[in-house]
């Protein structure tokens, strides 16, 4: 499985919160794993230098082979936040996609 990591130039410290966003989205997706080709993490600060609440984004695209990209978002006061927070919606969208596929 392929991961990649995306950031706008107002995020600092990339290759530390690559292995970070790898380790908290591998945990959250388990077993699901197996079925993904690719994870791409695209990380932004809203609003740059300016301060503000829920203004980290993470944005999480998952390729399973054979099939359209699953993209999820979310937002929160921090980047470890909004990463764990896509994690659980990434888990979900890929559970639902995955039962609708096996006929469940």
């Amino acid at each position: 499985m392929k991961f990649q990591i995306n950031t706008d130039n107002h995020i600092t410290g990339r290759a530390t919160l690559g292995q970070k966003a790898e380790t908290t989205v591998a945990s959250a997706l388990g077993h699901l794993m197996e079925h993904v080709t690719r994870i791409e993490v695209h990380l932004s600060d809203e609003n740059g230098a300016k301060t503000g609440g829920s203004d980290k984004r993470c944005m999480l695209e998952a390729r399973l082979e054979g099939h359209q990209p699953i993209a999820v978002t979310d937002e929160a006061d921090s980047i470890d936040e909004a990463i764990a927070g896509a994690a659980d919606k990434l888990k979900r969208s890929l559970d639902d996609t995955l039962n609708r596929l096996n006929g469940q």
